[in-house]
């Protein structure tokens, strides 16, 4: 800086400046794009539960409705995601509940990782590939555990 020179507000002048291609590069690892992926997953699911559930009182909380499916405790039961360059895709197994439109809860999935990434990591996601690995139902007493395999 010359004498008599201020800076403004932290910027460094002009001829000080490092150009955008000096700076460097912000890299994202692939394992945070799953976990945002993921994370994504499980509100899609719980939104598309709550929207659609039967049972939902005017209070906006759920009624307590002992026919109601509940979420299931661990939904997205793997992530991985391939990224290249600013694109990433995903792929994920899922337990879904079950008896209900599986279509939509995957539409519902797909939508919110595409929104969510895009959102959140700056990415484009062309491909999520959902697997259904589970089914969950509460209406198996048998086990306890209530999954359809």
């Amino acid at each position: 800086m010359t004498d008599g020179q201020v800076p403004v507000a932290g910027r460094l002048p002009r001829s000080e400046r490092v150009g955008a291609a000096e700076r460097g590069a912000t890299r994202i690892a692939d394992r945070v794009v799953a976990k945002v992926a993921a994370q994504a997953a499980r509100e899609a699911l719980r939104a598309h539960t709550d929207n659609k559930t039967p049972g939902r009182n005017s209070g906006g909380g759920p009624a307590a409705d002992p026919g109601r499916l509940p979420v299931v405790g661990r939904p997205v039961r793997r992530t991985s995601v391939t990224v290249r360059e600013r694109t990433a895709r995903v792929r994920m197994a899922l337990e879904l509940r079950y008896p209900s439109d599986l279509g939509a809860q995957c539409g519902a999935v797909r939508r919110r990782v595409v929104a969510r990434v895009r959102e959140l990591v700056g990415m484009e996601v062309p491909d999520v590939a959902l697997e259904i690995d589970r089914l969950h139902s509460v209406h198996l007493k048998g086990d306890g555990s209530g999954r359809v395999t």
